[in-house]
């Protein structure tokens, strides 16, 4: 024998109970408080229309490291930044680096070094070779 009875009537939704006007919500343990914004804070920088970012300048090239020492070695061994200067500028103008100032500065004053130095013996040659030549004398006037 068929079930002849009939399904159930659909239970219509429980309408939420009326909030009173006088009471308050009672506000949800598990939402965090909204955050209080910090008064020292910068403002936020304009949005660049662009939509790269604004760099101040473009980084260089590499500095070649023999400019560096070529320049420093002037100083102490004239000759030797000369030479380190001079292998600078060829890397340099080869590999397209940075430092072509460094090297060119360290082949000038090394030069201007070299010349000192040579002036300096040449001049104490002179004083050596002009005391020889005129002898030693034990008289006193």
């Amino acid at each position: 024998m068929p079930d002849t009875t009939p399904p159930p009537p659909p239970v219509p939704p429980v309408p939420p109970p009326a909030a009173d006007a006088n009471v308050p919500p009672q506000p949800s343990p598990y939402v965090q408080p909204a955050a209080q914004p910090n008064p020292y804070a910068q403002p936020a920088a304009p949005p660049n229309p662009y939509g790269a970012p604004a760099y101040a300048y473009a980084p260089g090239p590499r500095t070649n490291t023999l400019a560096i020492v070529g320049f420093v070695l002037s100083f102490i061994v004239s000759v030797a930044g000369i030479i380190c200067s001079h292998i600078a500028l060829s890397q340099i103008k080869r590999t397209g680096e940075g430092g072509r100032g460094l090297a060119l500065a360290g082949l000038i004053l090394g030069y201007v070094f070299t010349a000192f130095w040579a002036l300096y013996i040449i001049g104490i040659i002179v004083v050596l070779v002009i005391g020889a030549s005129q002898g030693y004398s034990s008289y006193s006037y």
